[in-house]
């Protein structure tokens, strides 16, 4: 609504909202609590996270810079400087800019390095291993084992099959009729 068409309890409801924002956000943050992994969002940041989703943030951007909104200006500028609370002014300002030409080249020379070790540990366990599987079990002689004349048993099977080995390896039975 417009400044001119709020009552009362509107501006009272506005200005509650802006409190709540404010003392939410002036906590202190305790490090005993907050036990996170490093690089981790605090529970600040996961809070502002919060505000950023709900649009509060565009609202107060809105609060902040609407000229017929000057009686909140107080209140916005108070929640602005908590949501910058715990921020370094280097680092904000740095967070615009990309990585410094060193540091990209530090960083593609690093990557460049674990890349080659990678790859090098892949031929290695390449070539410990046989490129394929032989399918071919060789061909055995099994002597004192007659096959149809006077020759031996050719054997074309791996070794840990001949165990079970018989002359009707690979022969199809016989049918007889269910009736008989």
């Amino acid at each position: 609504q417009d400044w001119e068409q709020r009552q009362e309890e509107d501006t009272l409801l506005i200005e509650r909202i802006l409190l709540l924002v404010r003392n939410v956000l002036h906590v202190p943050p305790d490090p005993t609590e907050e036990q996170g992994v490093d690089g981790d969002a605090s529970v600040h940041d996961r809070v502002l996270w919060a505000l950023h989703i709900s649009g509060m943030d565009d609202l107060l951007k809105f609060l902040a810079s609407a000229q017929v909104e000057q009686q909140w200006g107080l209140h916005v500028l108070e929640i602005i400087s908590l949501m910058f609370r715990d921020q370094n002014p280097e680092e904000l300002a740095a967070l615009g800019q990309g990585p410094s030409g060193a540091e990209h080249r530090e960083d593609t020379q690093e990557l460049e390095m674990l890349r080659q070790r990678e790859l090098a540990e892949k031929r290695a366990r390449a070539l410990q291993r046989p490129c394929r599987h032989s399918r071919f079990g060789g061909s055995y002689v099994l002597q004192g084992l007659k096959s149809i004349g006077d020759r031996d048993v050719a054997f074309h099977k791996g070794l840990h099959n001949l165990k079970s080995y018989s002359h009707d390896l690979g022969k199809e039975p016989q049918r007889v009729p269910r009736q008989r």
